[in-house]
């Protein structure tokens, strides 16, 4: 299959129903004008249609590989890093001021997804990178930012976020790893760290790890938790690569997907690391790393799920298979009511999702460009949505498109299984899907339900207006949007966390759920009656919107019953 980057679908997304145009309307990101956009998702599509995709089948069937202590890639995984390092891929939205384009994270965003769907374990490299960049940039010394910033931003180096421990996985705080201090300004690390992206390539002059690790000093838990920058090759005084640090990848997991992704277990032996941000504030500095790859995760989610789509869509257009209701009952099972069925609920699914995923984007963006603290509140609101809903997207849309295929979708050679098997792992790193949701109904919810009050407040603006030009479409995104309210409003009125973490995964799908409404009725309003947007909302609000009627329920069903169930309920007799 020939992947095609949809361009069109951004485009139209940025000019009618993300509103791009607030976001380039601001000083800071007064330079990404029309022509910029177009030629930057013009040209990143093209790469990531003829570098990118090619590598897609090559990078699972010759995983890379651990010998003799070196780690080696995928065929042709060099050649396709070097065009994203070459191409400015990776820093599209780093400072100028370290050679960045310092483009709006909505426009990222979009390229990111692009990278995603063409060839999702080759594109992790550059989005740990990224939330490097973003962490160094708030949170290191000017030192350390001259030294790293240009190699990171220009891709000669890359970079990894190193958090989980064998016994220290959500609960980070739990981890062993030491930091002592060398008494010239250095430290050094000692400890073991799993799951490590990327943690090692054959392809860029040194590899910069971000390592939590905890000083002498250092409480229990994640408050005495700090940040270290410790490079595979320490520097020479010119600033290059020179001699090993003391540390190694032990071995790569053998995973379920993402086989072209190595994922090392890294040990540090008394390796070198230079403090990033303040004693004991590793946290901060570290979730400053996680909250741009939080957005980048849902993101790749949406790739996979474009990527599963277009692959069973081609698949649909050409397999004949029975008599057909249309061609004289020649046609492709494309025209079967339930693979129309299963393609149009793909494609609907994957513009919701990636609606959702720009908004948070653009909210990030205008947050960082006027200050304002609403912008800013409505980003951290939105950020464990798009996440969650991204990676679900990702999951539910491969997964039907081995369905699309039949048999052959569960026969490897067809290449449908690998998008469902790659993307799988998405709901669960950067914080699992679960996670998300808690951190939704309890830090997003401090506000006393400000932040989403104000969304819902704009989504039944919109759908009141939408009344008259699309009333059978404007009304059920309005009443869901009223639903939606009095469970938040329910919610934000549970004393007991625990309460709300019980319905916490079915009120955020619900959340989107609105959400993607909203969005849909947008893209209805800007294509007009006879649009295609109008025909795919009107497939979304009919037969995906009323989910969140049970999903808001259940939101609202508490913990109760779920600890009604006694451990030895769960056990076979």
């Amino acid at each position: 299959m020939a992947y095609r980057a949809p361009v069109d679908q951004y485009r139209f997304l940025f000019d009618h129903v993300v509103g791009l145009e607030d976001v380039t309307a601001t000083e800071r990101y007064a330079d990404a004008t029309d022509d910029v956009v177009a030629a930057i998702l013009g040209e990143a599509g093209k790469m990531c249609e003829e570098v990118l995709a090619p590598l897609q089948r090559p990078g699972d069937l010759h995983p890379a590989v651990l010998e003799n202590g070196i780690v080696r890639t995928s065929p042709g995984y060099a050649e396709g890093y070097k065009a994203i390092a070459e191409g400015g891929w990776v820093a599209i939205a780093a400072d100028p001021e370290h050679g960045g384009m310092g483009l709006p994270m909505t426009v990222t965003t979009a390229v990111n997804e692009m990278m995603a769907a063409a060839c999702l374990s080759l594109q992790l490299n550059p989005l740990m990178t990224q939330g490097q960049i973003e962490a160094l940039e708030h949170h290191a010394s000017d030192e350390l930012k001259a030294l790293y910033l240009p190699k990171l931003i220009s891709g000669e180096w890359s970079g990894t976020m190193n958090l989980t421990e064998p016994q220290a996985g959500s609960d980070v705080g739990a981890l062993r790893t030491k930091a002592v201090p060398n008494g010239d300004g250095t430290y050094a690390i000692t400890g073991q760290k799993i799951y490590i992206s990327w943690g090692d390539n054959d392809f860029t002059e040194n590899v910069c790890h971000l390592v939590l690790a905890r000083l002498p000093d250092g409480k229990p838990g994640t408050k005495g938790i700090s940040l270290f920058m410790v490079p595979k090759r320490l520097l020479s005084e010119d600033g290059t690569p020179g001699v090993a640090n003391d540390l190694k990848v032990v071995s790569l997991e053998h995973k379920m997907g993402l086989h072209g992704s190595p994922t090392a277990v890294m040990q540090y032996d008394g390796a070198t690391g230079w403090l990033v941000g303040p004693e004991h504030g590793g946290m901060k500095a570290m979730f400053t790393m996680m909250n741009n790859a939080r957005l980048g995760v849902g993101g790749q989610g949406i790739g996979a799920a474009e990527g599963a789509y277009q692959h069973a869509l081609s698949y649909a257009q050409d397999r004949k298979q029975g008599r057909t209701p249309v061609d004289g009952g020649e046609g492709t099972i494309l025209d079967h009511a339930d693979v129309r069925r299963m393609l149009a609920t793909m494609k609907a699914e994957i513009f919701a999702a990636r609606a959702i995923a720009l908004a948070c984007a653009k909210a990030i963006d205008l947050g960082n460009a006027t200050g304002d603290a609403g912008w800013t509140a409505q980003a951290a609101l939105l950020t464990p949505i798009a996440k969650a809903f991204g990676t679900e997207t990702g999951m539910r849309v491969s997964e039907m498109g081995v369905q699309v295929h039949g048999g052959m979708g569960f026969i490897e050679e067809t290449g449908a299984a690998q998008f469902s098997r790659d993307v799988r792992v998405t709901a669960i790193y950067e914080g699992t899907n679960g996670i998300q949701a808690m951190d939704l109904v309890g830090r997003k919810m401090m506000d006393g339900g400000e932040a989403a009050y104000k969304l819902l407040d704009e989504v039944e603006a919109f759908a009141e207006g939408a009344r008259e030009a699309f009333p059978e479409l404007a009304g059920p995104v309005w009443q869901a949007t009223e639903t939606l309210r009095e469970t938040t409003e329910a919610l934000v009125g549970e004393d007991n966390l625990n309460a709300r973490f019980g319905g916490a995964v079915p009120y955020l799908h619900g959340f989107a759920r609105v959400l993607g409404g909203f969005y849909h009725l947008k893209a209805a309003v800007a294509g007009g009656k006879d649009s295609a947007e109008a025909r795919l909302a009107r497939l979304y609000i009919t037969r995906l919107l009323p989910q969140h009627v049970g999903l808001l329920t259940e939101a609202r069903a508490g913990a109760e019953d779920l600890y009604a169930i006694e451990t030895a309920d769960l056990i076979p007799a």
